[in-house]
């Protein structure tokens, strides 16, 4: 348990039983009446963003999350599954738990898997990482004044555009965040 006074960004929440993380917190104090802690609170599991304001020093209940540096093995059926890099024991984390990061997931690469009471909640990428372009379309320059884009599979089997001059077989970097072309690797 601690109070609201004690709340920092990246906390989590046990509220109705269900974990949020503290996006943001502001306590605010006006000149009437008593001061509050109006928070913004992200759902761990659905990522659903909320506002929510408790009264200054009111206890709120919060959860351990267990971050540990794990390694990516293998795909289990619809599981993933994952290495403690310390401990070497295995823990399977569901696909929908995974979500859009098995876009940019290879064999052998560290992930961070936050579990609660042994439950993976998430898992945190690195902002970028190399892949290598399985397929694209030789890109043709024609008579356009700006460079243009074209999509092209990398070995995952995601999609991400790129810039024409990319050909089969180059590596490139791709920001895991919203799978954008950084540049060749």
């Amino acid at each position: 348990m601690a109070t609201t006074n004690d709340l920092k960004n990246g906390m989590v929440l046990n509220l109705d039983g269900e974990l949020w993380a503290v996006v943001e917190f502001q306590h605010v104090k006006p000149g009437k009446g008593g001061a509050f802690v109006r928070t913004t609170l992200k759902n761990v599991l659905s990522g659903k963003v909320v506002d929510k304001t408790f009264n200054a020093g009111t206890k709120v209940d919060t959860a351990t999350v267990d971050k540990r540096t794990m390694q990516y093995l293998y795909a289990d059926g619809e599981d993933f599954v994952f290495m403690d890099l310390e401990t070497f024991d295995q823990i399977h984390v569901p696909g929908g738990t995974v979500g859009e990061a098995s876009n940019y997931l290879l064999p052998e690469a560290e992930a961070i898997v936050a579990t609660h009471e042994g439950v993976p909640l998430y898992i945190e990428l690195p902002t970028s990482v190399v892949l290598e372009v399985t397929y694209t379309e030789p890109g043709l320059q024609g008579d356009r004044s700006t460079g243009g884009n074209k999509p092209a599979t990398v070995e995952t089997g995601a999609t991400v555009q790129v810039p024409l001059f990319i050909t089969t077989g180059e590596k490139i970097k791709v920001d895991t965040r919203d799978g954008r072309y950084l540049g060749r690797a």
